[in-house]
């Protein structure tokens, strides 16, 4: 039987359709802080690492509309103080 070599690609190539879950196994905390770093803080995608499994999710469009409205709300908020 051949060896299976694992497939390696950075996480920027990869292309999730809105909605979309993805779950990846045997993340070590160090790759996980590396696909956060690759990723940047301006991510669409949610992010979650637990018991070395990492989710990634992408919301749906209509999701996002509500998150945007109270960012906004917050930031003029703040501006007044």
């Amino acid at each position: 039987m051949a060896a299976v070599s694992p497939v390696v690609k950075p996480v920027s190539q990869m292309q999730l359709a809105p909605g979309s879950v993805m779950t990846i196994q045997d993340v070590s905390w160090q790759e996980f802080e590396s696909i956060l770093q690759e990723m940047g803080e301006k991510r669409s995608a949610r992010v979650a690492y637990s018991n070395f499994t990492l989710e990634v999710m992408l919301p749906l469009p209509e999701h996002e509309k509500p998150k945007d409205l109270i960012s906004d709300i917050v930031k003029i908020l703040l501006k007044r103080n």
